[in-house]
């Protein structure tokens, strides 16, 4: 009888394959975002900003992104504590693998709470969008 001279899939063959089919929809669907925000957004940014004309709408905006900003940084440092108190009483190789994964998450998180707000500043304010005029997302 003949066998078949193809290797059978490992798991991490199939762990590879399952990263990259993932890794390739998630491309696709992040262009097929960035294309149709591209012209979804057109018509909406050529209206004039309702948010820009009410009173204390700005100035509530701004605050909440600095307190959800604020509480977004010390969510961090909680985690951060955290992971490194359990990390010392941890005599497996493999949790403490986990909990460095787990800190290295939280703080790209943190960087991306911090920089999201100033580039959309920026960004908003090169493309002349209304929101962007008025209020300010920078959290310092």
């Amino acid at each position: 009888m003949s066998q078949d001279s193809t290797p059978s899939q490992t798991s991490e063959n199939r762990t590879d394959n399952h990263y990259l089919l993932t890794s390739t929809s998630y491309r696709q669907a992040l262009l097929t975002l960035a294309l149709v925000s591209l012209f979804a957004v057109h018509p909406a940014a050529a209206q004039t900003s309702a948010v820009c004309s009410a009173d204390k709408l700005p100035s509530m905006i701004e605050g909440f992104f600095q307190l959800t900003t604020g509480l977004g940084i010390v969510g961090l440092a909680v985690v951060w504590q955290a992971d490194s108190l359990i990390e010392m009483f941890t005599l497996n190789s493999e949790q403490k693998k986990g909990l460095k994964r787990h800190k290295r998450s939280a703080m790209k998180s943190a960087v991306i709470l911090l920089v999201l707000g100033p580039l959309y500043t920026v960004a908003g304010s090169m493309m002349s969008l209304p929101l962007a005029d008025c209020v300010n997302l920078t959290p310092w």
